[in-house]
C-alpha cells in the first residue's frame, strides 16, 4: 500500500483558517510574556500525556534511551514531556520574536559571547553556512545573526497554509533574514553563497538534524547510525564554505540575571563548532567527514540541553543498506568511521554493536 496523501487545506478555508490561528497567536501579545509561556508550558506538559499523544511520548522515551542509556526510567521519561513543554513554549515565545527581537531591544533577551570564529568567515566575505537543529529555538540564530547585520538565508519547508506561509516570509525578510524553499534550494543556494555576477555572498542556514531518508549519509548521533542530509556538505564542497554550528539555547529563568536582561525570556547564543575548508579538505573522505563532524556538533548542543529537544522527531527512522539487507557491518564504513579524528576504539564498538541490533530487529520484522 502507498503512503496516505497529507490532506491539505482547500483555497476557499485557508484564508479562514489562516485568520483564526492569527487571532489565537494575538493572545500572548494581549496577556504579555510572562504569563503566555507559563501557560504554554504547563498546557505542553499536559498534552504530552495524553493518551491521543501515547505514541509519541514513547518515541520520545526510547529516543532518549537511545541518547542517553545511562539515565534511570523516570528521567528519561521526565525528559520526553519535557521536550513537549519546550515546543509548546517556543510556541508562545515566538508570538513575541517580531515585537521584542529588534535592533534596540535584543540585547535584554540574546546574550552572545565567543561567536567571534563563527562570524570572522562572514566578515571576510567567505562563503559560510550556519547549521543548528531542532533544539533550543533554532529560529533565533537566524534571528540573532541578522539583527547583527548578516543577512542570512536559511531553508525551510513551506507551510501548507499558504497565507501563513507569506506572513512568516514577511515577518522574517522584515528582520533582514530571507526563507529558501528546501524544494527549490539546490538551485537557488549556489547563487546565493557566491552571486554569478561577483560581489558579495551571503550565509546560509540549516536545520540540520532531520532523518534524510535511506540516500543520505549515515554518520554517528549518540552512538547510533543516523541518516544525514549530503546536500549540505556538496554544497560546502563546491565553495569551500566555512561551516559554523550554534544554538540559541533557552536560560533557565531560575538562573542568575546578567545586567539588563529580561528574567522571564533569555536565550544564550553558542558556537559548538566551526569546520574550515582546509581541515575537512585534507580527509580522505571529505563529504564522509563533514557530515559527521556537524552532527556531533548536533549532538553537542542537544547534550548541553536535552530537555529543549524535539526527541518525538523521527530521528533514526532510516536505516543504512547493510542492515535493511541484514548483512554484516560493512568494512569499508568501519574503516571510515575509525579515520574520524574523535572515534575511539571503545565507542566504534559500541556502534558497531548498535547497528548488528537495529540489523536483527529489522530482519524479524520482516520475517513476522
Amino acid at each position: 500500500m502507498g503512503k496516505k496523501k497529507k490532506r491539505k487545506t482547500p483555497p476557499w478555508l485557508q484564508t479562514p483558517v489562516y485568520l483564526a490561528i492569527r487571532a489565537a497567536m494575538s493572545l500572548p501579545l494581549i496577556v504579555g510574556p510572562r504569563p503566555s509561556v507559563r501557560a504554554a508550558a504547563a498546557f505542553g506538559r499536559r498534552f504530552a500525556v495524553l493518551r491521543a499523544n501515547r505514541k509519541r511520548l514513547d518515541r520520545a522515551r526510547d529516543h532518549l534511551a537511545v541518547a542517553f542509556p545511562e539515565w534511570p526510567e523516570e528521567k528519561r521519561y521526565e525528559h520526553a514531556v519535557l521536550a513537549y513543554q519546550h515546543l509548546f513554549t517556543l510556541g508562545a515565545e515566538l508570538a513575541f520574536m517580531p515585537r521584542l527581537m529588534n535592533e534596540d531591544n535584543w540585547p535584554r533577551h540574546i546574550l552572545v559571547d565567543d561567536a567571534g570564529p563563527a562570524l570572522a568567515p562572514v566578515l571576510a566575505g567567505r562563503p559560510t553556512i550556519f547549521i543548528s537543529g531542532h533544539v533550543g529555538n533554532w529560529e533565533l540564530v537566524g534571528y540573532a545573526l541578522a539583527l547583527l547585520g548578516f543577512r542570512l538565508h536559511a531553508v525551510y519547508r513551506p507551510l501548507d497554509l499558504k497565507p501563513l506561509d507569506a506572513w512568516v516570509r514577511e515577518t522574517r525578510a522584515r528582520r533582514g533574514m530571507t526563507l529558501v524553499d528546501k524544494f527549490g534550494a539546490v538551485r537557488t543556494l549556489p547563487t546565493v553563497i557566491e552571486p554569478p555576477r561577483g560581489g558579495t555572498g551571503s550565509p546560509v542556514g540549516f536545520v540540520a538534524d532531520q532523518n534524510a531518508g535511506d540516500r543520505g549519509v549515515f554518520v554517528p548521533y549518540f552512538g547510533r547510525l543516523a541518516s544525514t542530509y549530503k546536500s549540505i556538505g556538496l554544497l560546502a564542497l563546491q565553495f569551500n564554505a566555512v561551516i559554523a554550528c550554534g544554538v540559541a539555547r533557552r536560560i533557565d529563568p531560575r538562573a542568575p540575571v546578567q545586567h539588563g536582561m529580561d528574567p522571564d525570556l533569555r536565550y544564550h547564543v553558542e558556537v559548538h563548532d566551526v569546520i574550515l575548508p582546509e581541515e575537512y579538505r585534507a580527509h580522505e573522505d571529505p563529504l564522509f567527514y563533514l557530515t559527521a563532524r556537524y552532527r556531533r556538533a548536533i549532538e553537542s548542543m542537544v547534550r548541553s540541553a536535552p530537555e529543549q529537544y524535539l526527541w518525538m522527531h523521527r530521528i533514526w527512522k532510516s536505516r543504512p543498506r547493510h542492515e535493511r539487507v541484514n548483512q554484516p557491518f560493512p568494512d569499508q564504513l568501519k574503516a571510515k568511521l575509525r579515520s574520524l579524528p574523535w572515534m575511539t576504539e571503545e565507542e566504534l564498538d559500541r556502534l558497531i554493536d548498535r547497528s548488528d541490533r537495529d540489523r536483527a530487529e529489522l530482519a524479524r520484522a520482516g520475517a513476522a
